[in-house]
């Protein structure tokens, strides 16, 4: 049977008050007063309003939610995570896939602008041209235009030969 504790003394009643330690009842303090021992009883049918608690069971279905909750974010926090690393991974590899492409057309580009430097060399040129079958040409002659409109002939062109080393002519 569960009750109510009261403290009585035989003057007041106190609450919160500790009883005496360390001495019989009307003990004497050491000022010399003495103190008297409360009397301590039940009392029958009152009860105190005490919150009502929850079962195990009730607060566990009260927390599965929350806790289903905290799983599922962490659960999507780390797909999300693993998806972000992934796509990450895969620009990085193509970055330097495009790197290792662009410096591959930065030499060709190089090569090419050698060749063309090499090329336009007057050697070169003449040497190109002579495999075509061209041969040089001999001392040219000019046409100077007077101011009347007559024309001299400077010079004394002469026709350029064949590839076989004969003079070309009529």
């Amino acid at each position: 049977m569960t009750g109510r504790v009261t403290v009585r003394t035989t003057g007041s009643v106190t609450r919160g008050s500790a009883p005496v330690r360390g001495g019989a009842a009307g003990a004497a303090r050491p000022g010399g007063r003495a103190v008297p021992r409360p009397e301590l009883r039940l009392v029958p049918g009152a009860t105190a309003a005490r919150p009502r608690r929850y079962g195990v069971r009730a607060l566990r279905h009260r927390r599965a939610p929350f806790v289903l909750l905290v799983v599922a974010l962490l659960v999507g926090t780390t797909l999300g995570l693993l998806i972000l690393n992934t796509a990450i991974a895969v620009d990085s590899l193509k970055a330097t896939q495009l790197r290792a492409e662009n410096a591959e057309r930065a030499q060709e580009v190089q090569r090419l602008e050698q060749q063309v430097v090499t090329a336009g060399t007057p050697a070169e040129i003449a040497g190109a041209a002579t495999d075509a079958g061209l041969v040089p040409a001999g001392p040219a002659g000019y046409l100077v235009i007077g101011p009347d409109g007559s024309s001299v002939l400077r010079g004394t062109p002469e026709p350029a030969g064949t590839a076989d080393g004969a003079e070309g002519g009529d």
